[in-house]
């Protein structure tokens, strides 16, 4: 029970890793609430965790829906304890090099993985001072090395990456710790917009070239997000913990 009477939110706790952490951090003790664009998939995640649970829809790319979310999550709760900015898209038909990319695409995708790490961060700062708290922020591989094709995704978590460090020197001192985890070759429905899709990846050879031999599983990356956000890291602050599989520090080609 290591999140024991901790209130805890979770954005993008839909599907993928947020839902298998909104799981993991209900079984171990906490009460999540699960932010999510999607109603069908917020509801039934939260249904299916329980008592444990609240679904509240929220459009975290809208500073004003962000506002409305915590402000409900002070009304209801009072307090916070933990928030793990995990919402994240990857265009991957879309995006591009700068050269090439869409200006309309690239503010959409900056806006769901950099901006709304902002304003969550922004609207709940507040409460996390109350008591203490963590901030967990969603970067990638692609805050670590060149990805080419992908530079908004590239730039939202590279942003995403640097601003969890001015976070945790900011906040540190008034009793917020925020850290980043950064997954790579995560297996949920965005590895196939981001690898599957492309007709020129070839699974097998890349998988041959990983370190542990398999694709990452979203229970994975929720386990670390766990220990972040727990009082076992209290003194890890301003960490980026890569959960990659050791895919970014092998040579690929």
């Amino acid at each position: 029970m290591r999140l024991k009477d901790k209130v805890c939110a979770i954005t993008g706790a839909g599907s993928g890793i947020g839902e298998a952490a909104a799981r993991r951090f209900a079984a171990e003790g906490a009460h999540v609430l699960v932010l999510e664009i999607d109603a069908q998939r917020g509801r039934r995640v939260s249904e299916a965790i329980g008592d444990a649970a609240t679904f509240i829809p929220t459009d975290v790319a809208d500073p004003d829906a962000v506002a409305e979310t915590f402000g409900r999550i002070e009304r209801e709760f009072g307090r916070l304890d933990g928030l793990y900015n995990n919402a994240s898209v990857f265009l991957g038909d879309e995006d591009a090099g700068v050269g090439e990319l869409d200006l309309d695409v690239y503010h959409r995708i900056v806006s769901c993985n950099q901006h709304s790490v902002v304003y969550c961060c922004r609207f709940a700062l507040p409460l996390l001072q109350r008591r203490g708290g963590t901030i967990v922020n969603t970067a990638s591989s692609a805050a670590l090395i060149g990805i080419p094709g992908s530079d908004a995704y590239t730039a939202s978590k590279g942003a995403t990456l640097a601003l969890t460090r001015s976070l945790a020197v900011a906040y540190g001192p008034k009793g917020v710790r925020a850290n980043c985890v950064a997954p790579a070759a995560i297996s949920t429905p965005m590895i196939r917009e981001s690898n599957l899709n492309d007709p020129s990846f070839d699974e097998q050879a890349f998988l041959a070239k990983t370190p542990v031999r398999r694709w990452g599983l979203p229970e994975d990356v929720a386990n670390v997000a766990l220990f972040l956000t727990s009082d076992e890291s209290s003194y890890v602050n301003g960490a980026i913990v890569v959960a990659d599989g050791g895919v970014t520090i092998t040579p690929m080609f």
